[in-house]
């Protein structure tokens, strides 16, 4: 790995929030999987080498965004990673059969994600291989949980409520990146769970703003939102979420996980993007005004 793309190699804090100096605008960029704080211990206890558990990550979305503070808006980003912890999920969304004890009541009927080895503390990676040699501690598991995914969430809600407060309402904008595979040769997949986390006007502007930088959209298939989308999503609340996948390949080399000679083409699109998608219905709120 080049210096400018390996992994961190610790962090004491589990979420970095970047805030505008002068905040304008409505929006909070999200990004859950760009973490790539790898610990000796996590790196230890793993049973796959960091650059196979680095293709867990939505690499660099971060970087890819890091731009909107300067634009008004907050962005709010994991530092741990998401074979580690995965914040995109529901707190107790766990896998029973990777732990030394059974989950406790609380933790209710194991979900589809969480039996598939893809829950809050994943027992696969991106690639179907298990991350573990065997089983784990759950003790271990919910101190993971308690230390990151929590942070996480908490930074999340806080700078919803600032704007929202502000405002009158909130718009998330939750960045992830899709495998090349899996995008069916789509730049740009938004997952608004098929009409229900986001007002129609947003996902018709994010799309057309998408289209105006050069870029192929498609709708929920085949991401329609996860966890913050459907957990965070309430229009009729004021909050609106909207997730956006990135084809990896339009800045990616996947192998390796590495930008590619493509990124700065991109990044400029997405800067153009965020500045557009920032605009929605400030007509509308001016001529109400």
């Amino acid at each position: 790995m080049s210096a400018s793309s390996s992994p961190s190699s610790s962090s004491s804090n589990p979420v970095r929030i970047d805030r505008p100096q002068v905040r304008s605008s409505r929006f909070v960029f999200a990004s859950p999987h760009s973490g790539r704080d790898y610990t000796a211990d996590f790196l230890a206890r793993a049973a796959l080498p960091v650059s196979l558990l680095r293709r867990s990550e939505d690499a660099y979305l971060d970087q890819l965004f890091e731009a909107v503070p300067r634009y008004g808006a907050s962005l709010v980003a994991a530092t741990f990673p998401r074979a580690f912890v995965d914040p995109n999920r529901a707190r107790w969304e766990l896998d029973p059969a990777m732990f030394d004890r059974r989950l406790p009541s609380e933790a209710g009927p194991v979900t589809a994600r969480a039996a598939a080895g893809l829950g809050v503390v994943p027992r696969l990676a991106a690639d179907g291989r298990a991350i573990y040699a065997g089983r784990i501690s759950l003790d271990e598991a919910l101190e993971r949980v308690r230390r990151h995914y929590d942070p996480y969430h908490a930074a999340l809600k806080q700078e919803i409520a600032i704007v929202r407060d502000q405002f009158g309402e909130a718009v998330v904008i939750d960045c992830h990146s899709m495998p090349s595979g899996s995008a069916r040769g789509a730049d740009i997949v938004l997952g608004d769970r098929f009409g229900v986390s986001c007002a129609p006007g947003l996902v018709e502007h994010a799309e057309q703003a998408f289209r105006r930088v050069g870029l192929g959209v498609v709708r929920n298939r085949p991401y329609a939102g996860g966890y913050t989308t459907e957990y965070y999503g309430r229009p009729d609340a004021g909050v609106h979420v909207l997730q956006v996948e990135i084809n990896r390949a339009l800045y990616l080399d996947e192998s390796r996980v590495e930008r590619s000679a493509k990124w700065p083409r991109l990044a400029a699109a997405l800067d153009k993007w965020a500045q557009d998608i920032m605009s929605y219905g400030e007509a509308t709120r001016a001529a109400a005004e």
